[in-house]
């Protein structure tokens, strides 16, 4: 069996986009799991995602005291025997992968925002580090974007950068 996660981050709405794209809504209705790693500045970008599926997220810097009551700073979950957790952010990119080995041992996947410049790396110790990118504020990147990633058997099976 597999599940299949959606990754979003920064959507920074209303202040970067008045609503989420509707191409990420029909893939959160496509997803086992909507994975939200941080900065979604109101609740309602919270309550829309969680009338489309199972969330899993946690608060960002820009978020209010009205997320961070209902969101932890760092999420965990075990999904298909893949240990997953959940920040916003993970710090300057050098020496990024040594530093969450550190901060983070026993995951194998590690999804983060922040940067809005999506990352797929692997840390020596094994972690898979993901971050999607925006669907919402692209800052200095080409795309705006969002990650699928499927999980199955204890191992990460695909995961795909989307462009929007």
């Amino acid at each position: 069996m597999t599940t299949r996660l959606l990754l979003i981050s920064d959507t920074h709405i209303p202040g970067r986009a008045s609503r989420l794209p509707d191409a990420v809504l029909r893939m959160a209705d496509a997803a086992d799991v909507i994975v939200h790693a941080g900065d979604w500045v109101a609740a309602s970008v919270l309550d829309e995602l969680e009338s489309h599926g199972d969330v899993l997220g946690v608060w960002g810097n820009n978020d209010g005291e009205d997320l961070r009551s209902r969101l932890p700073e760092v999420a965990r979950r075990e999904i298909e025997g893949v240990r997953i957790a959940v920040v916003h952010e993970t710090g300057q990119k050098t020496r990024r992968e040594p530093r969450m080995d550190a901060a983070h041992p026993g995951i194998d996947l590690l999804v983060f925002g922040h940067s809005h410049i999506p990352w797929d790396t692997t840390t020596p110790a094994g972690m898979r580090l993901l971050n999607p990118g925006s669907p919402t504020d692209k800052r200095r990147q080409p795309h705006h974007t969002v990650m699928t990633v499927t999980v199955g058997d204890g191992a990460i099976v695909d995961a795909e950068l989307v462009r929007l």
